[in-house]
Order: C-alpha cells, then structure tokens, then sequence
C-alpha cells in the first residue's frame, strides 16, 4: 500500500539517491550480479544496525541466563558482591652474596624436614618479620655480621 501524502522514499532525505545507486548488497557484491537481479533491494535497510544491537543483547542476555542456571554470578551479581580488599604486592630485585643465596636453599630444605614447602619470598619475608621483633641492639648485631654489598646496578660491559 503507497501512502499518497508522502513523497517518494528516494527524495526525502538529501542525497538518497546517490546512496541508493553506490549502495549495493553483499550478495550482489559476491556474485558479481546487481542487487535488483537477485530480487533484492539496492539500499541497505536502516533497520540493520538496530537489529544488530538487539542481537547483541539478546545473545549478552542468553549467557547471562545460562550463567545463572550453570550457578555462575552475572557481572551486575559481582559488583553487587562485597568486594575483599586484596593486599597491595610490591615487586622489586636486590643483590645478594652468593653465600647468603645459597641460604636460601638451606631454610627450604629445613622446611621440608617438618613438611612444609617454602618458597623464596616465604623465607625472605619471614626474616623480616623475625628482625622486626628483634631489640635495636640485636638489630644493629645481626647488621653488623653481614657482609656489604656494593648498591646500585652493575656496569654494562662493552
């Protein structure tokens, strides 16, 4: 049915039908032949992006929907979740002795004597802790039996 109080699709918006003869469908374009040939109209319909995105919810929806049947939390359920507050890690590199390195290696194994895995960073941290506990005088002791260590970066050699 044509609706005699409107003019025709190609004039109502400027430059329609210039558009209508550059615009050609992707199964004119594949076969080579033109888009009226193939019983199909010239102009890509403007619908076709609003029902891209209602495709896209659709299927967004669909997960989310077997997520919550498969007892997964949606995104919207996760920020409703309170969240825990995560421990800030810090990572950093230093040099050591060689003889203080292999120490290393000699707590681990201590470790596995009373079955218990340690790994590095565990030991290191824990002799942290232990001098933190330590009285200044003890400290200053237990400083003092180290050997030094130059600071900074080693040279590039050329």
């Amino acid at each position: 049915m044509v609706d005699a109080t409107r003019p025709p699709r190609a004039s109502r918006t400027p430059g329609a039908a210039a558009a209508q003869s550059r615009t050609v469908t992707a199964a004119a374009e594949s076969t080579g032949a033109p888009a009226a040939a193939q019983g199909k109209p010239a102009v890509k319909s403007a619908t076709a992006p609003r029902r891209a995105a209602n495709t896209a919810r659709a299927v967004k929806a669909a997960k989310s929907a077997r997520a919550q049947r498969a007892g997964k939390s949606s995104p919207a359920a996760k920020a409703d979740k309170v969240a825990k507050p995560r421990k800030n890690l810090v990572r950093d590199s230093f040099s050591m002795p060689r003889e203080d390195f292999d120490l290393i290696d000699a707590l681990k194994a201590r470790a596995l004597e009373v079955k218990r895995v340690a790994k590095k960073s565990e030991l290191l941290r824990a002799g942290l802790h232990a001098l933190n506990i330590l009285e200044a005088a003890a400290l200053a002791v237990a400083l003092d039996r180290l050997m030094p260590v130059k600071t900074g970066r080693p040279k590039k050699k050329n």
